[in-house]
């Protein structure tokens, strides 16, 4: 959040400028609380306050003894209607020039906010809101809103996909926006050249590629995986079979599955996400891709691989036939199903025959 600046008025008389000047040339050498106290004191300056209301709150937390003499100094400066609003932390043994640099620029303190690897909108959005002080709805209809995806110049339909991972600092109450096209922002940088060049060699789009890393984000538990998990579905792409995978239909059905049953995937059978009943690539993005996810993507490993199943650790088996897939899969599956008859869980998990590629 850029701070806004503060009001400021009045004119000086010659007295109080050079009572001003000896006063603030003394506290620009040396703090006011130099010897003693915290070593910092932080400070909310509200918006809109004048420079007189600035230093009443300075001298409130005992940083500036003569704030009437501190509002002039600023007034002899030239800063006092350029200070502005936020939370700060100053040095407690600052001195009056440092503290009016400080509100000047608007070195205002900063919160971190993380977006880890494979996150979607809907763990975002509440990190957003909580920095911007908004409810999590408003921060999801912003990052769907099209007229918004639009101006941020990502390939869209929403910001799924494009809220690049990463830790940002921001200044509480950042509103927003700020915060997305910060996270827009980043993931726009990541395109280059020899990115752009890579992509265009595989003949996918831009909103395309990012939408097969981000399967193969949600996808991978190992890291060196990647690529392979990449090229198993950019082998099913060039022949035409279904990419059948596992993440696509949980983001269909908003939630996320440890086992995908038949059930759940005939409940979302018409949605343009199932990749068990729709070809091709779904409409766009499911989460965030991390940049290894997206460079994974635009240099798959040269396998024959068309199939692949979770191992109970995370790590695949990748195979290159139907019949090698099922072997590996019902081997896996006896003792995924031991492991789940000793937590006592149940149900019907999509079966070997139907041939998919993710466990």
């Amino acid at each position: 959040m850029i701070p806004r600046r503060i009001r400021c008025g009045g004119s000086l008389t010659p007295a109080a400028l050079a009572a001003a000047l000896a006063l603030g040339s003394a506290a620009l050498a040396c703090g006011e609380r130099a010897g003693g106290g915290e070593d910092h004191v932080e400070v909310r300056i509200p918006e809109g306050a004048t420079a007189r209301e600035v230093a009443a709150q300075l001298a409130a937390a005992g940083l500036v003894r003569f704030p009437r003499t501190f509002t002039l100094y600023a007034r002899l400066r030239g800063t006092a209607g350029s200070l502005k609003a936020g939370l700060y932390r100053f040095p407690a043994a600052a001195g009056w020039g440092e503290l009016l640099d400080m509100l000047e620029r608007g070195e205002v303190v900063t919160f971190p906010v993380t977006i880890p690897e494979g996150f979607g909108l809907r763990q975002i959005a509440p990190r957003v809101a909580e920095l911007s002080g908004v409810p999590p709805d408003s921060v999801l209809r912003l990052a769907r809103d099209s007229a918004f995806v639009a101006r941020l110049g990502v390939p869209g339909p929403t910001l799924e996909g494009y809220l690049f991972p990463d830790t940002y600092q921001f200044a509480e109450r950042t509103p927003p926006d700020r915060v997305l096209e910060a996270m827009a922002e980043r993931y726009r940088s990541f395109w280059g050249e020899e990115e752009v060049a890579r992509r265009e060699a595989l003949g996918l789009d831009e909103r395309e590629l990012v939408t097969l890393a981000s399967i193969v984000e949600r996808e991978a538990r190992v890291g060196e995986e990647r690529p392979i998990i990449a090229a198993v579905y950019l082998n099913r792409l060039e022949i035409g079979m279904l990419l059948q995978a596992d993440p696509t239909v949980q983001f269909a059905l908003d939630s996320v599955h440890a086992r995908l049953l038949y059930r759940d995937i005939d409940r979302v059978a018409d949605n343009p996400y199932n990749t068990y009943t729709h070809p091709g690539l779904p409409p766009g993005p499911i989460a965030s891709p991390g940049e290894a996810a997206l460079r994974a993507t635009l240099g798959p490993a040269d396998v024959p691989y068309l199939f692949f199943v979770a191992r109970p650790d995370g790590s695949h088996e990748f195979t290159r036939t139907e019949r090698q897939h099922i072997n590996a899969k019902n081997r896996i599956r006896r003792e995924l199903d031991a492991a789940q008859r000793r937590g006592g869980g149940s149900g019907q998990e999509a079966s070997s025959g139907e041939a998919r590629p993710g466990g």
